[in-house]
Parts: C-alpha cells; sequence; structure tokens
C-alpha cells in the first residue's frame, strides 16, 4: 500500500536484512547507541520478528518494525531514518505494532535511544522500564590504578567461586534476580565472544574474594565488587586491568552498558570512558 508522502510499505523478510543493517547503521550514527545492532546478527534478531511492517523511498529502507507475538506482553522494535524523522513514520509504526499485538500489551525495545522516541512513548502512555548508557573508552590513553592494598588479581576460574562473588556484588542491586548458577556460568563458557584470559577475579589479603569483571570480545560484560570492599578502587583496577590487557592485544576500544541509575557510571567516565549513546526499554500493558 501507498503511505506517508507516497511510501511503499510492505513486508519485510531475510532478503531485505542488508537494508535492515543499513538502516540500524544510520540510526547508530545519528543518535548512538548499541554498536552491535549496526552487525547483521543483532538488526536480524531485534527486526526479523513474526511480524513485519517496512517504508520503501524507492529502493530505500526508511522505516521498520518487527513484531514478536509469541509471548506476552508482544516485544517490538522499530527504526526511523534520521532524515525521514518528523513526517509521523514513528508514530505510524507504533499504530501498527500495537494493532499486532493486540491485547497482549507491547514491550518496545530501543537500541538507539532518541529523545523523539522517548516523548512519543510518554504522549503513548508507555512506561520506560529499562534505560542503560553505552560507554566507549578509546585504548590510545590508559587510565592509571594502582592496585588497592592488599588485593591481588588473577584469572577467574568459571565455577562456584565466581558465581558466589556476582551474586554477592549484585545481590543489593534494585530488581536482581538471582539467575541458576549453572545458568550464569554457562552463559559465560558457551559465548564464543568469552575472553577468560580477561575474565579476574581480586582477593584482599585473607584470600577472600573481594570482586569481578567478565569481558566478551572487546566488551567488558559484568564488574563487581562485595559490599565490604567498595569504596576501595577494586572495581576501578579491575577494570584498568582489563583495559590495559585489552590495548596489548590490539584492540582499539573498549565499550560497556551500565544502567541509569547505577552509581559506577561515574566511576567509568572517571577512567576514560565517553557516552556512546543509550537504549532503552517502554511497556505498554
Amino acid at each position: 500500500m501507498s503511505g506517508i508522502d507516497g511510501l511503499v510499505w510492505r513486508e519485510f523478510g531475510e532478503d531485505d536484512v542488508p537494508a535492515l543493517t543499513g538502516l540500524a547503521q544510520a540510526c547508530l550514527a545519528a543518535d548512538g547507541g548499541l554498536p552491535l545492532f549496526g552487525r547483521t546478527p543483532l538488526a536480524r534478531a531485534r527486526l526479523l520478528q513474526t511480524r513485519t511492517h517496512g517504508a520503501w523511498s524507492g529502493d530505500d529502507l526508511v522505516a521498520a518494525v518487527g513484531v514478536g507475538t509469541a509471548r506476552t506482553p508482544a516485544t517490538a522494535t522499530g527504526l526511523v531514518h534520521p532524515a525521514w524523522r518528523g513526517r509521523g513514520l514513528g508514530g505510524a509504526l507504533l499504530d501498527w505494532a500495537e494493532g499486532q499485538a493486540g491485547d497482549a500489551g507491547l514491550l518496545v525495545t530501543t537500541e538507539t535511544w532518541n529523545a523523539a522516541a522517548e516523548e512519543l512513548f510518554a504522549a503513548r502512555g508507555y512506561t520506560r522500564t529499562f534505560l542503560e548508557w553505552v560507554l566507549r573508552h578509546d585504548l590510545d590513553a590508559l587510565p592509571e590504578v594502582t592496585a588497592p592494598d592488599g588485593v591481588t588479581v588473577e584469572q577467574a576460574t568459571l565455577g562456584p567461586e565466581l558465581f558466589a562473588t556476582y551474586r554477592a556484588s549484585f545481590a543489593d542491586r534494585p530488581g536482581f534476580v538471582e539467575p541458576e548458577a549453572g545458568e550464569w556460568l554457562g552463559d559465560l563458557r558457551d559465548d564464543e565472544d568469552f575472553r577468560p584470559e580477561l575474565t579476574l577475579l581480586a582477593r584482599g589479603p585473607d584470600g577472600e574474594a573481594a570482586g569481578f569483571v567478565t569481558v566478551l570480545d572487546d566488551w567488558i560484560d559484568q564488574v563487581g565488587v562485595v559490599p565490604g570492599w567498595r569504596g576501595r578502587r577494586v572495581g576501578a583496577y579491575l577494570v584498568a586491568r582489563v583495559l590495559r590487557g585489552l590495548a596489548d592485544a590490539g584492540t582499539d576500544a573498549a565499550w560497556l552498558c551500565v544502567n541509569d541509575d547505577n552509581p559506577a557510571a561515574g566511576l567509568y567516565r572517571r577512567l576514560g570512558f565517553r557516552d556512546f549513546g543509550r537504549r532503552a526499554r517502554y511497556l505498554h500493558a
């Protein structure tokens, strides 16, 4: 069918994945956000859902949304090319997605947050349930962090002690849901990007675990410090060790994500990380 400004709307599929990836890259260039979204696997996973709807101007895909209806609430991710914003396309995508979700409700995921989308979701009665900063550290300048007194660092073993350290570090975070130990450890072990040589455990003078860091490819996946060691540079020292290890391995930049309300964001910025956008989720029940 023809639509806004003469655009042609139709379902998209596997043959359109290059166009979807290009659209994601254009949005990332304008908004920042999760850089992995600009790669085919994640663009496909987010957008090539049970039901799809895209707008073309000639051969160019300028807006797209995918809706997954297998769960309740239904899930959706949508994009509008920066050059085509301000013409009602975002609202049109949301109308269509809500129609596909029906009474199931809708959870919208955005890997390329922008203020206009936030305003649209708020105006339509959505509640933001998640907001996270994406941070980047160029590895041509590395922070110098002195080891805390009595603290030693070693390569972590994927086992009960690492999981217990993770649990102790995050149990007091709002909304923490403890996973099964086997599931958490298995997710690390089975990830093809897992970096065991940079996944570290910090110990205090008594040999007890003080903190940990896990690394996937050039991403600092999780950093945690047990309550009794907070405020004593353990997290900063672990992150600095990982940054140096990545630089020594020839990596140009390191990445991490941190929740909007997590005070550790200040630590990461002091270590030289810079904002690269946000990602968010919005729920309409």
